[in-house]
């Protein structure tokens, strides 16, 4: 049997969960090879001539290819073991872990994940680390940071990590609530000391010009269709890119994890600094509602797609996001495209 039909087959076993942004997956028995894999929330690594996926999945799934075009999904997941702080951290959170990211920072490979439960900000963003992703245990680091109904208006979910043009790492994150939040790391990538969370990107300004009616207090606010207590404010995985002068921030606008029915789409705004402000190609704040549409679906190829990341690999930048494919009944599959540049040094795809 092919492998396409192999890995097509499997698409009846996907349940759909009620999450932020993910799906659960039924993990193969066997590695299997596909050229079209599925992934929600995929971000990439690049190591001795191998590529690594990690993505949303039962202990985060994880995948490998010599050449991003056929990639072989691995039955063992990246956590083999869930810590029990998150499972204490998270009520209800167990082995379904979201939105992974991956970084190498001072000849160490880090893993951040995400521990939430679908539509509510009670959530923490642990860390993983080892010397080498060919090394098949990750060694656990802890909790990087935590959010609390009630407490905090923002969700600690969908981590990014980024290294400033003076070797500090940061952390963006977040998902609906306030918007997007960004913090210094230290070289434990921990929240650094004194650092507290910043509101960098929201999809609405949630003030009025007046600066006193809060969004959530006009009489026709926008309605959340997937929970009760996000909030209208739908923006998500953030991710930040650095070219030439400028970090660019992409955001997920709008509802993921509907399969045909989401209206997933990427926006992105630019700084010269590391924590803004982001500006659109209008000079709109992103924490205002201002970014530019970048990628949407094209309703032939893709319903929506989102969640996205940005790399530079052997000297070409490239984007990949997870769609939901029109030709396989709304799943998410991986997409990948080359990044060019306007002259005037905004990102577009080919």
């Amino acid at each position: 049997m092919k492998a396409k039909t192999i890995m097509w087959s499997l698409l009846a076993l996907i349940v759909s969960v009620s999450a932020a942004g993910q799906q659960r997956r039924h993990t193969p028995k066997e590695p299997f090879v596909t050229d079209t894999p599925m992934v929600h929330d995929p971000v990439m690594a690049f190591e001795d001539s191998t590529y690594y996926i990690f993505a949303t999945g039962m202990g985060i799934q994880q995948m490998t290819s010599n050449d991003r075009k056929n990639w072989t999904v691995l039955p063992e997941p990246a956590m083999s073991v869930i810590p029990q702080w998150a499972m204490d951290s998270v009520p209800g959170f167990r082995i379904h872990v979201w939105a992974p990211d991956v970084i190498n920072y001072h000849g160490k490979w880090w893993l951040a994940y995400s521990c939430s439960t679908f539509g509510r900000n009670g959530s923490a963003i642990g860390l993983l680390s080892k010397r080498s992703l060919s090394f098949p245990v990750w060694d656990d680091e802890g909790c990087i940071v935590t959010s609390r109904e009630g407490r905090d208006n923002w969700n600690a979910i969908d981590p990014n990590f980024v290294i400033d043009d003076n070797d500090n790492p940061w952390l963006v994150w977040g998902s609906f609530w306030d918007g997007i939040q960004l913090a210094r790391l230290d070289t434990t990538m921990h929240i650094a000391a004194g650092e507290k969370p910043r509101t960098i990107a929201r999809r609405y300004n949630l003030t009025d010009p007046d600066g006193k009616k809060t969004l959530s207090t006009n009489p026709n606010p926008p309605k959340n269709p997937t929970s009760d207590f996000a909030g209208p404010n739908a923006i998500e995985a953030p991710f930040i890119f650095k070219h030439n002068d400028y970090y660019y921030l992409f955001v997920s606008w709008d509802y993921c994890c509907q399969g045909s029915k989401s209206n997933y789409r990427v926006a992105v705004g630019r700084s010269k600094t590391i924590d803004g402000p982001y500006l659109d190609p209008d000079g709109k704040d992103m924490r205002d509602g201002g970014g530019m549409l970048f990628l949407e679906g094209d309703k032939k190829n893709f319903e929506a797609a989102g969640h996205c990341a940005a790399y530079t690999f052997n000297g070409e930048d490239i984007f990949i996001c997870h769609g939901y494919s029109v030709a396989h009944g709304g799943a998410s599959i991986l997409i990948q495209r080359p990044i060019l540049w306007t002259s005037d040094g905004w990102p577009k795809l080919n």
